[in-house]
């Protein structure tokens, strides 16, 4: 309850510093018209037709119009994005905007290359920023929604409009991370190099519930354009390290623990070490068999950032010596004489 009432007021004071006028949340489904098992390809569908009908290209000065293309450019950056609809659908619009921020919102979603997918030329456009949030730019480098600050093209300053500059070549990069950095959020720092072969030292934020093969953007940290135009984005490929004890499965972690086949029999209790470093011990029922799992509730990995977190599963498994004593072979004997 805590968790939700913070979150809700990070979010009021994100959309007061950047002159976010504050509204119902959005009901995506109903704005993009869909029904909620809608599949990609007719969320796609549906998000091109009203595009096509409300994009400010073709309707300039209708400030009902562009208030209409933000609205369903939300719905988009949301219902396009796997992991964002979970969580739409899992918390309801309410929830959703409780946890998310419309930086969170349009984080990793690139307006201009999925409008150049739907016929629309140029690429003047930009994901989060100004266009939507009505203020200055945010932290992790989200700038205007229209990279010269014009509502189309290459931009509109003094009531003139000037062809816009090619964009700077795009940069990827790797970045490992560890399991506790998935669980925590951290900072990392990394140092680029650009075609001038200047060393640039660029920071950059690993959410929580970051998985390996995401990308994540640097707005305007890719190389400079050659024509003075804006320079590109950098991307960075997410790469989570193995660890040493679990092993992930989504937000839940894998653990094995070995036992002797007497304590299987008879009943035993193991320890384990939690990612945040705290110990809990768990009893193992007698009888238990091979590969069975106990749980721990709780205690895995969030479900992206402010999300709820996983399990653990300790997976027992029971050893069979390969070579017995005489003494553990006449005993074992002796089992075997009690069908045992």
């Amino acid at each position: 309850m805590g968790q939700g009432i913070a979150c809700f007021c990070n979010h009021l004071r994100f959309a007061i510093f950047y002159g976010e006028k504050i509204r119902t949340p959005m009901e995506y489904y109903e704005i993009l018209e869909v029904s909620k098992d809608a599949s990609a390809a007719e969320i796609k569908k549906a998000y091109r037709k009203l595009a096509l009908k409300y994009h400010p290209d073709k309707n300039p000065d209708d400030k009902q119009a562009e208030a209409k293309f933000k609205e369903i450019s939300e719905a988009y950056a949301v219902l396009s994005d796997p992991e964002k609809r979970k969580q739409y659908d899992t918390y309801g619009s309410t929830g959703f905007h409780q946890r998310f921020s419309q930086e969170d919102i349009f984080r990793g979603f690139d307006l201009n290359d999925i409008l150049r997918q739907f016929g629309f030329g140029g690429g003047s456009f930009r994901s989060g920023g100004n266009f939507f949030t009505g203020g200055q730019q945010g932290r992790g480098g989200f700038e205007s929604f229209f990279t010269n600050g014009g509502m189309r093209g290459g931009g509109c300053a003094g009531g003139g409009c000037g062809p816009q500059q090619p964009k700077g070549q795009d940069l990827t990069y790797e970045i490992n991370v560890s399991l506790e950095d998935v669980l925590n959020g951290a900072e990392k720092n990394i140092t680029l190099r650009h075609h001038s072969g200047q060393p640039q030292h660029v920071s950059v934020k690993i959410p929580q519930g970051i998985e390996t093969g995401k990308r994540l953007r640097l707005s305007g940290k890719g190389n400079p354009s050659p024509a003075g135009g804006p320079p590109g984005d950098l991307y960075l490929k997410v790469y989570v390290e193995k660890h040493p004890e679990y092993t992930r499965d989504g937000d839940d972690l894998i653990i094995e623990k070995r036992v002797p086949f007497s304590q299987a029999c008879l009943g035993t209790s193991v320890e384990i070490t939690t990612l945040e470093g705290k110990k809990i011990k768990l009893k193992v029922p007698a009888g238990v068999q091979q590969e069975s799992k106990l749980r721990v509730r709780g205690h895995g990995l969030p479900d992206g950032p402010n999300g709820t977190r996983g399990d653990i599963y300790v997976k027992i498994a029971v050893q069979i010596p390969k070579q017995l004593s005489k003494e553990q072979e006449e005993a074992v004997n002796a089992l075997a004489a009690l069908s045992l």
